[in-house]
């Protein structure tokens, strides 16, 4: 089964998606959260991270095991990556051993640095299962995503991701902003490929095995 799933937020518990993700989200699977997307001014030892993702304090992590929660996978079944206590052994037997790799939000280059920091490319790459993640973790799907600028990123650039799909690629957040809009054209002009604008916290995206099906609010350019 190859299953990539791209996301606005983490509430996949959302009742716009449930009937539809249920489909590939069941009780007896098990999970590894990728938590390396974290900003460096904000994230910077352990204990910044537990207050991002650990089971005690972390103010993101009732969110995620919900949502999970909802299709019956239970808590212990979900396991996160930690940048900062897991070694790069530990981390491959989390990912080797899950059903759905879960990607998070945030940054996605940094997230794609500590991935290859880790030497996790490869085991993310041979993965075979479903691939789901929200906002920074729905474009690190792609082999090549792109990045508008905005508060993060001073300009638009073209980076690198993991080689799941390499058809299309997808504007989180969409609103219609004009530097969005002008990042989509120039992705037509300069790729030729489709994009997928994904609306802020209203769209998504499902790939089964090469189909792509579009869920909720989502605008397509260039086809």
């Amino acid at each position: 089964m190859s299953v990539n799933i791209l996301l606005e937020g983490f509430d996949i518990d959302a009742s716009w998606l449930y009937s539809e993700l249920g489909h590939y989200i069941k009780p007896n699977q098990s999970v590894a959260v990728v938590a390396f997307s974290f900003r460096e001014n904000r994230v910077k030892s352990l204990t910044d991270w537990n207050a991002l993702y650990s089971k005690e304090s972390g103010i993101y992590y009732g969110g995620i095991v919900g949502g999970f929660a909802a299709y019956g996978i239970p808590e212990d079944r979900i396991n996160f990556i930690n940048y900062f206590a897991d070694t790069r052994e530990s981390a491959a037997r989390k990912i080797e051993a899950a059903d759905i790799v879960y990607f998070l939000g945030g940054l996605p280059d940094r997230m794609m640095n500590r991935i290859q920091e880790f030497n996790l490319y490869d085991a993310l790459r041979k993965h075979k299962g479903i691939h789901m993640g929200y906002s920074a973790g729905a474009v690190i799907q792609l082999a090549e995503y792109y990045l508008p600028a905005d508060d993060d990123y001073p300009e638009f650039g073209y980076y690198e991701g993991l080689p799941y799909l390499d058809d299309f690629y997808v504007q989180v957040h969409y609103t219609g902003t004009a530097a969005q809009d002008a990042a989509i054209e120039r992705v037509l002009a300069e790729r030729g490929k489709t994009v997928y604008a994904t609306a802020l916290k209203r769209g998504a995206i499902v790939v089964d095995n090469g189909s792509v099906k579009l869920l909720g609010d989502v605008r397509v350019f260039g086809q």
